[in-house]
């Protein structure tokens, strides 16, 4: 199989979907790797890197698009790239399409079968291609939150950890995933006071027993929640219903609960925030006020640590793309139940109910669509 391996477009993206050792492993079964120049600069590995594993380097990605049958991204392909998209093609990336509409067309429209990521998911219910990057966007997220909590870059001015006859920041974290967990013990390892909100009784005793004593753990409903918000410097949205939109949990009457100056950071924006009042921003302009409250919804926040985010990410994906590029997609999802759930689009049908329910669109049986591969 031709494998494609494009320099991302996003806006401050400096993550790259394959590092030289994954490109070794394909070239090594008799697959062929094509990698775009310049891809992996960001995350410090070089063209000469790539060439010396058995890659193609090429300076046109649209020769890329044009050549491979497998391609691999961190991101979902923008506007720019709908065109280059081909018919039977696999991309296989972060899609989040359930917050995307044009891209969900754009997807029908041109055939392509589309693989998330984030829809990956095992028999357990844990999503092995989201986890890593979760677990880097969690981390972050507190030490944003710290960051723009100082007045100088638009906070209202409260040092997350503890000084002697100070309280200490309060911080709210939404949701008890991945995210919410490595979100609350960073931010209790700054001396904040963190209360995480979940849903599931039996995650509730896990956070019980494994976050830090200056962390609270209550039941998400919205009563709990506005009381949470009066006394909140500091939001961590941590929301994730797989493939689906994050339902809003916090509306924008709500935050005139919240102290002028207090910070939002909506983790779960690339598939649409639990904040009504979120929007997906960029490295370059990360933040905006609505109602005097700091939101930060950065979509691709692990690109600002590309050399940790990239290594971590494709030692999950790589299994899943030697699978494909063995077998062929079809033949790798039917028998790959981890990959069956992460197909979201297949030849112009959509295959994920979170994606199908998001926009009203007919939904298609990844089993019935693929009937007859063996």
């Amino acid at each position: 199989m031709i494998v494609g391996v494009p320099r991302e477009t996003k806006d401050n993206e400096y993550r790259v979907a394959m590092v030289p050792a994954g490109v070794t492993a394909l070239t090594d079964r008799g697959h062929k790797v094509l990698v775009e120049q310049g891809a992996g600069t960001g995350s410090g590995v070089s063209d000469e890197d790539y060439a010396q594993a058995g890659a193609e380097i090429l300076s046109d990605p649209r020769e890329i698009w044009a050549k491979a049958e497998l391609i691999m991204k961190i991101k979902e392909p923008l506007p720019s790239e709908y065109k280059l998209m081909q018919y039977g093609q696999t991309v296989f990336a972060y899609l989040h399409l359930a917050s995307d509409r044009a891209l969900t067309e754009a997807m029908l429209e041109s055939g392509i079968i589309a693989v998330g990521y984030e829809t990956v998911q095992l028999p357990d219910g844990s999503l092995p291609c989201l986890s890593p990057m979760s677990e880097v966007a969690g981390a972050m997220s507190a030490h944003i939150g710290a960051y723009y909590l100082s007045s100088v870059h638009g906070g209202r001015g409260v040092l997350m950890g503890a000084i002697p006859g100070v309280e200490p920041a309060r911080v709210v974290v939404l949701g008890g995933g991945t995210v919410g967990t490595d979100a609350a013990m960073k931010a209790a390892g700054l001396g904040a006071q963190v209360t995480v909100f979940e849903i599931s009784a039996s995650r509730m005793r896990y956070l019980a027993h494994v976050l830090p004593k200056n962390c609270t753990v209550l039941y998400s409903n919205r009563l709990y929640i506005e009381e949470a918000l009066v006394g909140a410097d500091l939001v961590i949205g941590a929301v994730l219903i797989p493939g689906a939109k994050t339902p809003k949990l916090i509306t924008r009457d709500m935050l005139k609960l919240m102290k002028k100056g207090a910070v939002i950071v909506d983790v779960a924006v690339d598939q649409g925030g639990c904040i009504e009042t979120i929007h997906p921003t960029a490295h370059s302009n990360p933040i905006y006020f609505v109602d005097g409250i700091l939101h930060y919804g950065v979509s691709n926040m692990p690109s600002a640590f590309p050399r940790t985010s990239t290594f971590a990410l494709t030692n999950a994906t790589l299994p899943y793309a030697i699978k494909i590029a063995d077998l062929g997609v079809e033949k790798a999802i039917r028998r790959d139940q981890s990959l069956k759930s992460g197909l979201n689009t297949y030849l112009g049908k959509v295959t994920h109910e979170g994606v199908a329910d998001a926009f009203g669109l007919e939904y298609c049986d990844p089993d019935k669509v693929l009937v007859g591969v063996a």
